[in-house]
């Protein structure tokens, strides 16, 4: 069942209906406003400028999370379907680093760039679990930027659009942490 068609199904009670239907609504009114919806609600420049400066900070770490999966991807370390998977989350992190750059230019920023190279800590990885631990404590990082970073945007649209992302980095955190047997959500509360 879609998720369209199980918010909508009869049998559930109406405020789980509401409320599947309204958080639907939320994401893609968040996602739409990153893919540049021309409803934009405009805080003040001050308000702006702290946006994007948010946004490029989120971009820097998008972009460096792209590199180390290219790191990770190109080791020889990681087996078929590791690499396989490795490759899907760097084409997430892709995708999040495409839309933020979107996002700062249309806010009338200038999207910071990839280094020309970054330093990671390859002499480290001798192993497929070395490689995952490594891309786990990344994705660990990046949950703790953007839930640090969705209370102090500006624009509402922008935190509720940076919580998406925060929700797909904890996802591939918990994969990740799985991958090499370690529990998958260790606490109830991430810092």
């Amino acid at each position: 069942m879609s998720f369209f068609a199980y918010a909508n199904d009869p049998v559930l009670p109406a405020n789980r209906r509401i409320f599947l239907r309204s958080t639907a609504v939320l994401s893609g009114g968040a996602i739409a406003l990153l893919a540049g919806s021309p409803a934009l609600a405009k805080p003040d420049e001050k308000g702006i400028e702290g946006d994007v400066r948010i946004l490029n900070t989120a971009l820097g770490a998008e972009l460096e999370a792209i590199a180390a999966y290219q790191v990770g991807a190109e080791s020889g370390l990681l087996q078929k379907p590791v690499l396989d998977l490795a490759v899907t989350f760097q084409g997430h992190h892709k995708q999040h680093a495409d839309v933020l750059a979107k996002t700062v230019a249309k806010l009338g920023g200038e999207p910071v760039e990839a280094k020309a190279k970054y330093t990671f800590p390859v002499e480290t990885l001798k192993t497929q679990a070395d490689v995952l631990r490594f891309a786990a404590s990344l994705e660990k990082g990046a949950v703790s930027a953007y839930l640090g970073a969705v209370p102090v945007f500006h624009d509402s649209e922008l935190a509720k659009a940076a919580a998406s992302i925060l929700g797909d980095e904890a996802m591939h955190w918990a994969i990740l942490r799985n991958a090499v047997g370690e529990a998958p959500v260790p606490a109830a509360f991430v810092s």
